[in-house]
């Protein structure tokens, strides 16, 4: 007994890798915790900025910003893969999150309860409530613009996303080009840089919906989308280009 006991604690019981719906759901997870980090990253900016960094702007900031964002889908967001009309398929899934956040949800009407000035009729938990409201309504009023403002980046961001296959593809053709001249050529293979652009590949797409989605200012989507994208396109080149010359 004891010397079986001692060969299992040898050979510990393996743990079953997790199937193609595990992963799936492990990654939608990941990617809405993502998404729920840059949306408090955002509110939380805009929150510290109205306070002490753009103090006389205060909830006209967050508005100007959803102005702005609407401005850039109408003058250059015309053409996309996926649809016919990008800018109304943005605005519309920014109206349909404001709706299942907000309205649906109960917290448009009371938001709108509690700005109703107080009233003597009211009973001591409604003028109290009311009264505290005053102090933050600014901030509340701003953290809702600044949600619309982070579902239209999401829906511009979905939009964007056959510009990184394109890219994407252009680098795969031309990493694997650079391999067979590397293989037929005798270069040198190097399995570090093809495992470090290897992790980098994922990050680097990752990275574009962070960084966007938490801006706490208006900015161009093409400055965003496009550097991420060309970053991503470089890491495939490297990848492909790093990969083993023999299969």
């Amino acid at each position: 007994m004891a010397s079986a006991s001692r060969q299992a604690s040898k050979h510990p019981a393996q743990q079953r890798e997790p199937g193609l719906i595990g992963r799936t759901l492990n990654l939608v997870g990941q990617i809405l915790l993502w998404l729920v980090a840059a949306l408090l990253f955002s509110l939380i900016a805009e929150w510290v900025g109205m306070t002490w960094i753009w103090p006389d702007q205060g909830i006209q900031h967050s508005q100007q910003m959803l102005e702005r964002e609407i401005g850039y889908l109408n003058e250059d967001f015309r053409k996309s893969m996926l649809t016919s009309n990008p800018a109304d398929f943005a605005r519309s899934f920014a109206d349909m999150s404001y709706r299942l956040i907000f309205e649906y949800t109960g917290i448009h009407s009371l938001v709108e309860w509690l700005s109703v000035p107080v009233h003597p009729e009211d009973g001591r938990f409604a003028h109290s409530l009311r009264n505290g409201f005053v102090a933050v309504e600014p901030y509340v009023l701003a953290g809702m613009a600044i949600t619309q403002v982070f579902a239209l980046r999401l829906g511009v961001l979905t939009l964007a996303m056959p510009v990184f296959v394109l890219f994407a593809l252009v680098a795969l053709v031309d990493g694997l080009v650079q391999r067979d001249l590397r293989r037929w050529g005798g270069g040198r293979e190097s399995s570090f840089v093809y495992h470090h652009a290897k992790r980098l590949m994922a990050p680097s797409i990752a990275m574009a919906w962070v960084v966007y989605l938490a801006l706490p200012f208006s900015v161009h989507p093409n400055w965003v989308i496009l550097p991420f994208a060309l970053l991503n396109a470089i890491t495939i080149a490297i990848t492909a280009s790093s990969f083993k010359k023999y299969l």
